[in-house]
């Protein structure tokens, strides 16, 4: 070692120097150095995590604020769509119930201006069976039978007969109702006679209404399932009419 200019102690010394120097760096600077990088390492990595599992909190977190935001959005149609559909059943039902009101209203009136006109018209029956006999007394110059004038007139506009209506005898009829048209209201005598006669025909489950039409002028229409038998004067000065034509 001498013949190379080398002191063997003085290196011994300063190798084991260095190992000293290596064995303190390794203890005091560098365990702690890779600790701290190790730490850093997992700070660095829990730290990606963190963000990964908030990343994925917030999409999830704005998938159910969507989900919520539908489920309210679809709720909310819902409500306006049955608010909707109750206002208008409320308004078809304020006007179907007002359209009935007026209905009703309006057959009441109707109903009772024909019972106005047939009780006016009624009145005239016995007003015209007077005109009719003091006409007749004084055709002839003499007094008349009144009894059988007042008779004649009521088979005029009644259509009945000895209790028979005359248009119903000799005929075949059927039905489940009927109505009966005179020219002046039928006393309530009257009435019965031409119900019961058609009853006995037609059966007596039928239903016989009863209505007033001064254009027919006297005598009576009935009609009954279907068929119409015209008594009536007007009835039959047409068929004059389009006799002669």
């Amino acid at each position: 070692m001498a013949k190379l200019g080398l002191n063997l102690g003085f290196l011994l010394f300063q190798i084991f120097n260095f190992a000293v120097l290596c064995i303190l760096l390794y203890a005091w600077a560098y365990k702690p150095i890779l600790k701290m990088l190790d730490n850093r390492k997992q700070k660095i990595a829990q730290g990606l995590e963190d963000a990964r599992i908030a990343s994925e909190a917030r999409a999830n977190a704005e998938q159910d604020a969507a989900k919520i935001l539908a489920e309210a959005q679809t709720k909310a149609n819902q409500v306006v769509r049955e608010s909707t559909d109750r206002a208008e059943t409320a308004a078809l039902e304020i006007r179907a119930a007002a359209e009935a009101e007026a209905t009703k209203e309006r057959e009441a009136a109707l109903a009772e201006v024909q019972d106005e006109r047939d009780r006016m018209l009624g009145d005239l029956r016995s007003q015209i069976a007077a005109l009719a006999i003091a006409a007749a007394q004084k055709l002839v110059g003499e007094s008349l039978d009144e009894k059988r004038q007042h008779t004649l007139i009521d088979e005029f506009f009644s259509g009945v007969r000895a209790g028979k209506v005359e248009v119903l005898e000799g005929t075949t009829i059927s039905g489940a109702s009927a109505e009966v048209t005179s020219a002046l209201p039928l006393s309530s005598g009257e009435m019965t006679s031409v119900k019961n006669d058609i009853l006995s025909k037609v059966g007596s489950q039928a239903t016989v209404s009863f209505r007033v039409d001064p254009s027919i002028l006297g005598g009576l229409v009935i009609r009954v399932g279907g068929k119409v038998l015209d008594a009536s004067v007007a009835g039959q000065l047409e068929s004059m009419r389009q006799s002669i034509s």
